[in-house]
């Protein structure tokens, strides 16, 4: 292998391995911004009805945000291998973008998840152990995505 092709296969797993945090980010944007929402509404509810606002509905919109950090944990990982075995760019390619995809849909469910649980919380104030439940069921897709992508990658 040339000094160039190196550098070309290099480059694109390492950006590649970046791809997957982009990916993750924007199922952690999508998936708060829509939890956020629902819970600014149930907070507005509250007010309203003379009811102080429940502040464990932070717990619920925070949850999407995991998916990110588990994007930049498998970056490094990566990272680190493609260092080693540049050669092996088009895995690379794949590993993150199928594992960013991965935690991006993750992330996006969880947060549709956690809108619900916010309104469902603020509407009866009960239950909240039964919503975070509902997300750590969707967290182990995303632990699981990481852990595939580990397993993956040469």
């Amino acid at each position: 292998m040339n000094v160039t092709t190196e550098v070309i296969f290099k480059a694109a797993a390492l950006g590649a391995s970046y791809m997957a945090v982009v990916l993750a980010a924007v199922g952690s944007a999508l998936g708060i911004g829509a939890a956020g929402q629902a819970a600014i509404g149930a907070w507005k509810k509250c007010y309203q009805q003379g009811k102080s606002a429940q502040f464990l509905l932070l717990a619920m919109v925070s949850a999407p945000l995991s998916q990110t950090i588990y994007a930049v944990i498998q970056m490094m990982l990566m990272n680190d291998k493609i260092a080693k075995t540049p050669e092996n760019m088009p895995a690379y390619v794949l590993i993150g973008i199928f594992g960013g995809l991965a935690q991006m849909a993750s992330a996006y469910a969880q947060g549709k998840c956690a809108a619900n649980g916010c309104v469902a919380f603020s509407e009866t104030e009960k239950g909240f152990a039964n919503y975070l439940m509902v997300l750590g069921i969707v967290e182990t897709c995303a632990i699981f995505a990481l852990i595939m992508a580990i397993m993956a990658m040469p």
